[in-house]
């Protein structure tokens, strides 16, 4: 009985229950609160005037929903809009930016990964060396390489084409791919690499069958990384490209930045949220494989 009376005098065991109001959650919940607020409000301003008429946007009220939808500023944005001396709206610059896009990822991935197995299984002279220069090209300013690779592409013909800039960031993805395929490759376990080895695969047998069946988190995360890059770039589409090429980016500048006639704010907006419909797709539809492959390896050293 008394040892009954002791434990009992001394009250439930176990972990402390925390309690929900506690000063750290209302400072953590009430800073992303804020974060979320302030990263939602532009994009809320966005889709409402672009589904309000001119008339209302004259009212001046942004905040307020739109009285009456409408959905032509989209169709004008999209197949309407001028963007210079055409008026085809985003469709050619969305087409365009597919060219450009698929064929740069695939690319671009598939070489990074091979150079990141390589670099990660197999030691060979001058790995190291390899990879320090892969890195140090990571870190150098795009603006810096600007006119010696228009030189490049014009020596080669391929000066003002698709095909140049798909080359071009190709390149400039490969660094920092190679660096992410590398250090995940770097977290897998050593012995499914040497088991392979005993049972006869080579370089390209253990790539196929052991390596890349394992390493869809890292290739969500190098595909969400370059689409959302290759996509959203103006610097290179602008100065690589000519107007029969111009990606879906440098389309958008031109129908925001013209000045004819009155300035449609709603078709402006329309135009933005379309060329960003992409990117924002890809994160919804794979952000839990990007969040896994981060924290699988893609910054391990």
């Amino acid at each position: 009985m008394s040892d009954i009376s002791t434990s009992a005098m001394e009250g439930p065991r176990g972990p402390r229950i925390r309690r929900t109001f506690s000063r750290h959650n209302i400072v953590l919940y009430g800073t992303l609160f804020i974060v979320a607020v302030y990263y939602v409000i532009p994009l809320y301003v966005m889709i409402v005037t672009s589904l309000k008429g001119m008339p209302e946007i004259r009212l001046g009220n942004i905040f307020s929903p739109p009285l009456e939808i409408t959905f032509e500023p989209w169709v004008k944005a999209w197949g309407e809009a001028c963007t210079g001396l055409k008026c085809e709206g985003l469709s050619i610059g969305f087409w365009n930016s597919v060219r450009i896009t698929v064929p740069s990822v695939i690319i671009s991935i598939m070489i990074a990964s091979v150079n990141g197995y390589a670099l990660a299984n197999w030691r060979f002279k001058g790995a190291n060396v390899f990879f320090t220069i892969l890195i140090f090209g990571a870190f150098i300013p795009y603006q810096v390489m600007l006119y010696p690779i228009v030189i490049m592409l014009r020596e080669i013909g391929l000066y003002g084409s698709l095909t140049g800039l798909v080359i071009v960031h190709s390149i400039f993805g490969m660094p920092i791919l190679t660096l992410l395929f590398r250090n995940y490759f770097t977290s897998l376990p050593e012995e499914l690499f040497k088991a392979a080895r005993v049972d006869g695969a080579g370089f390209w047998g253990i790539y196929f069958r052991v390596m890349l069946p394992m390493s869809v988190p890292i290739f969500t995360v190098a595909v969400i990384l370059q689409i959302t890059g290759i996509w959203n770039d103006f610097l290179f589409g602008l100065v690589y490209t000519g107007p029969e090429s111009y990606p879906m980016t440098v389309a958008l500048n031109n129908i925001v930045n013209s000045t004819q006639g009155v300035v449609e704010y709603n078709v402006n907006m329309a135009a933005t949220i379309i060329t960003g419909l992409v990117p924002l797709s890809i994160y919804f539809v794979s952000g839990k494989l990007f969040v896994r492959g981060i924290a699988a390896g893609a910054v391990k050293g």
